[in-house]
């Protein structure tokens, strides 16, 4: 019997833990299950064609909110192609709304609820016995002579019996990397599932520290813990953290999602000596409204993580992600913006807007109407309006998302950006006028180049009314900018280049200075001077732009910077940057 379980994944560089595990956990009891990985990226036509050639006897599909519609087209069409093949679904989005499914999507054969890897293995067994009878398998829903039936469900399992699912890891080059060491969450957060799977369960630190290790001896890029709340559990966080600090290779990057009233003092001291860049902490602050965190039984005191967040910060070795859901219970725009205003003010490497998802299973869907939330009936089951957030505001937050992706996140204007923002009553309001430009010219349907995203930000400047010096201030900082993500050749029109004969005699003066290599890039001693002008970069400004970007204060002097592109900030990409005296 030919098994295959299938993922749909949102991007090429993402991978599917879920059906790795129940693969890996079949082979266990002698039961192979191949698994394939395309994503909603793929035309549907090739998908079935690769499916087609494989010709399963069963296949299982991986759904979530944004594969699920894909995935019934898909099924559809396998069944008629090969109508013997038995299909079911698995995955959070049908494990709460598999008696619906069943009955309106007929070429589907039977649900899974929860937990896969039991109940797969114990599918597989029924069917190659030939049975159709799937009663007594728990956490499964069915047909049975006409009439859909649902089994209680599974019992937690423990994840020990796991094994380890990566082997092959030239497959995984260039892919996110998900690990999980533990399942379940403490926590009743309305507008999430993870809560359902109870109490937490956690891998051995012996099991722990043989996975880690094949992370890290692989020299794996990244690893992204997929535990819902990471430090739930202090003693099993701090094990995994001294781990993998001890055993650090300078290269593997590892991503955690953790609760900020979770984490001691002590930890963030201890978090102190790791490697720039070996830690990423992302954290749902979802609101700073009270009330609405409130409602969706989230007890998150907005102060306790500020400074929480400050301190872990100001070691400046941990990228730090924060989260932001519109569309929450009793907040509307005044108050979103508070809170946007306040996680703002915490200067994250990462401030994600999401909007609120309403999805099957979770609090906040069944409670929608009393809280007077209108979604999408489709998923992703995305809120349209609120009693408190019509949707001509939540228009305007979706700008407001798109321009803090645009230049916030991408650390595309991450200097300039302090300054331009500083020139309007809020950060907030900076974005909201931002988003509001970018709309109305139209900017929100056409692809933009690097440099044209520059140009639209200083025309942005232009029209809000700065100063002609501020508009200067602001053009220096965004060449500093530019620079920093790369050795451009052509810089904006707008972007004052040096050209003269002048400023070129000093660049070669520069880079032919043994004196000047040996104080600035002492590592580059074999290079020749055209070598080293091809690999670094001097550039002048008439303001002193590191000064502003560490201290924010504005210094009218005239500055050199050299920028080192062989040598990189692992959080920002950014180059090197330093003062020269010249």
């Amino acid at each position: 019997m030919k098994t295959l379980l299938t993922a749909l994944n949102a991007k090429y560089i993402h991978s599917s833990l879920a059906i790795r595990s129940i693969s890996a956990y079949c082979a266990l009891y002698g039961k192979k299950a191949e698994t394939a990985e395309f994503t909603i990226n793929n035309s549907k036509e090739l998908i079935i064609r690769e499916i087609f050639k494989i010709r399963p006897d069963v296949i299982g599909f991986s759904c979530y909110i944004w594969n699920i519609d894909m995935i019934l087209e898909i099924s559809s069409s396998i069944k008629k192609i090969l109508p013997h093949t038995f299909i079911f679904l698995g995955g959070p989005e049908v494990s709460f709304s598999g008696d619906d499914i069943l009955k309106n999507n007929g070429f589907i054969d039977l649900i899974i609820k929860g937990e896969g890897e039991k109940t797969v293995l114990s599918l597989l067994n029924r069917i190659e016995d030939g049975e159709k009878n799937f009663c007594g398998i728990p956490g499964v829903t069915f047909r049975n002579k006409g009439q859909i039936m649902s089994s209680p469900p599974a019992e937690p399992m423990d994840l020990n019996h796991i094994p380890f699912p990566y082997n092959n890891i030239e497959e995984m080059e260039n892919r996110i990397i998900y690990y999980e060491s533990q399942r379940g969450c403490p926590y009743n957060c309305g507008f999430c599932l993870s809560s359902i799977d109870g109490k937490p369960r956690f891998l051995s630190n012996d099991r722990i520290k043989a996975d880690l290790d094949f992370f890290i001896k692989n020299n794996v890029k990244q690893v992204k813990f997929v535990d819902r709340t990471f430090n739930c559990n202090k003693s099993h966080a701090r094990f995994i953290w001294e781990y993998i600090m001890r055993n650090d290779n300078g290269k593997t990057n590892f991503h955690m999602e953790i609760e900020a009233h979770a984490l001691n003092d002590d930890d963030i001291d201890f978090l102190k000596n790791a490697r720039k860049g070996l830690f990423q902490f992302e954290i749902g602050v979802q609101s700073t409204n009270t009330k609405t965190l409130g409602a969706v039984s989230r007890n998150a005191d907005f102060e306790t993580i500020k400074r929480k967040v400050n301190k872990i910060k100001a070691a400046k070795n941990i990228h730090v992600h924060l989260d932001l859901i519109a569309g929450l219970p009793f907040e509307d725009y005044a108050s979103f913006k508070k809170s946007f205003n306040d996680v703002y003010s915490l200067r994250p490497e990462q401030l994600q807007l999401g909007f609120l998802k309403l999805l099957k299973g979770s609090a906040l869907r069944r409670d929608a109407q009393k809280h007077g939330i209108v979604y999408n009936e489709k998923a992703p089951y995305e809120v349209l309006f609120t009693r408190e957030m019509p949707f001509e505001d939540m228009l305007r937050l979706k700008a407001i998302e798109e321009m803090v992706e645009t230049y916030y996140n991408s650390f595309k204007i991450i200097t300039a950006e302090k300054f331009i923002s500083s020139m309007f009553p809020s950060a907030f309001d900076f974005y909201e006028a931002l988003g509001e430009y970018w709309v109305s010219n139209g900017f929100h349907a056409v692809n933009h180049s690097k440099n044209q995203l520059y140009e639209v930000l200083f025309n942005f400047c232009i029209q809000s009314g700065l100063t002609a010096e501020n508009q200067s201030i602001a053009e220096q900082l965004m060449r500093f900018d530019l620079l920093l993500s790369d050795n451009i050749k052509t810089l904006p029109a707008f972007m004052k280049e040096d050209n003269s004969e002048e400023f070129k005699a000093i660049k070669r003066e520069f880079f032919n200075s043994a004196q000047n290599r040996e104080k600035y890039l002492p590592d580059f001693s074999g290079f020749t001077s055209s070598q080293l002008s091809r690999m670094c970069r001097v550039e002048p400004f008439h303001i002193d732009v590191k000064e502003f970007a560490e201290s924010g204060r504005i210094i009218n002097k005239k500055t050199y910077i050299l920028y080192n592109y062989q040598s990189r900030d692992i959080i920002t990409n950014h180059a090197q940057s330093v003062k020269i005296d010249i």
